[in-house]
């Protein structure tokens, strides 16, 4: 049956849209006095002397209106995304979302801290997913996050949620100290395919400086996200991870897809002439990429012609790993009703849900409903 024809069976069976929708990024922030209640000995004292590292200046400057937030997403009280009713009402429950995928917020910038603090801080994070919107919310679905620049603390918190099936990824910030093919960090990525979990990298991150100092403007820093995935994936592929972990997979959440064709070119030409440089890749870069990397929607680039994203989409060459994200609740939300219409029409069903619920092992209803 065709996917126009499933989609068309699931809408007269659920009553809902013609396919499934899985939200890959929704940002819940944990408030202050929830991780602090998480806290104990050493690493409570260190909070209340210091609290976790502050942000650097992409966050800091330029500012953003809102703290680049919706309006109408402001709880009575704690940040956007601490609220589960709020989630619920405004968007799971508005747009009949069948699954989403927690990123919480703290996990851009926590996890590089003294080491036994930065793991304790990314635990109490874990549990408030869980005790706060996991538990009550069976749509939700919560990323690990971890202390990645102290791998081996990483990879014991992957352990010990690894049985959890509440939680369906690993949350890894784009801005590391090193590049994230390094052979520091890849306790995470033995962790992360022992488990049977991706790695999700987020844009994010203390380090961002992008290699060219920091951004004097909003705009400058809020459209080339793709530059910090583009460095990613190089450094990833280039180390030789995949020859590593085979079984490993990479989400590239929130940077953007039309750069991926033009980088997997420009490696494939270099490496003909380069191979002697890294021998350990046995076949051409772009296979490596197309194997093991999976990208979100928001911000997807939109052309004024619709007709240009899909012969870009068709370059890229992996439209069976796109996957939908709305970014709630931040203000340039992606609303899951609208966002469709920007993707070619073929690519829907998967884009919207399909395509996540083959990674993550998610119930797919529109599947479900012409079986």
């Amino acid at each position: 049956m065709s996917n126009t024809a499933v989609a068309e069976a699931a809408g007269r069976t659920a009553g809902k849209p013609g396919y499934t929708i899985v939200d890959a990024d929704i940002h819940p922030s944990a408030p202050a006095a929830e991780i602090r209640a998480r806290l104990t000995g050493d690493h409570l004292a260190r909070w209340d002397m210091f609290g976790s590292r502050v942000p650097g200046p992409p966050e800091i400057y330029p500012r953003v209106r809102n703290a680049g937030f919706r309006l109408d997403a402001w709880p009575e009280q704690g940040p956007p995304g601490s609220d589960l009713r709020l989630i619920q009402d405004q968007l799971l429950d508005e747009f009949e979302v069948d699954h989403g995928i927690l990123i919480p917020l703290q996990g851009h910038s926590w996890g590089a801290e003294e080491p036994e603090y930065a793991a304790a801080l990314c635990r109490a994070l874990n549990d408030w997913q869980r005790d706060a919107l996991l538990g009550p919310e069976p749509r939700l679905h919560g990323s690990i996050a971890i202390p990645m620049e102290s791998p081996d603390l990483a990879a014991e918190e992957i352990a010990l949620r690894a049985d959890d099936p509440r939680f369906v990824q690993i949350l890894l910030s784009t801005g590391g100290e090193l590049g994230f093919g390094r052979r520091r960090y890849w306790p995470i990525y033995a962790a992360a395919q022992e488990a049977g979990l991706p790695i999700a990298a987020h844009t994010g991150g203390l380090e961002q400086h992008r290699g060219a100092g920091w951004p004097s403007f909003y705009l400058e820093e809020h459209v080339w996200n793709g530059n910090m995935m583009a460095a990613l994936i190089l450094s990833m592929v280039s180390e030789g991870v995949f020859d590593r972990f085979p079984d490993l997979q990479v989400i590239c959440v929130e940077g953007g897809i039309a750069w991926a064709g033009p980088l997997m070119w420009a490696l494939d030409d270099a490496w003909e002439r380069l191979r002697t440089d890294v021998p350990h890749l046995r076949k051409p870069p772009s296979e490596y990429v197309r194997e093991h990397f999976w990208f979100t929607t928001q911000p997807i680039e939109e052309p004024d012609d619709p007709g240009d994203l899909e012969i870009t989409l068709g370059h890229v060459g992996m439209n069976e790993r796109i996957m939908f994200a709305s970014d709630y609740p931040h203000w340039d939300f992606d609303s899951p009703r609208h966002a469709p219409r920007v993707f070619p029409a073929a690519l829907r069903t998967g884009i919207m849900g399909a395509n996540a619920c083959r990674l993550y092992g998610l119930a797919d209803r529109a599947a479900e409903a012409v079986r």
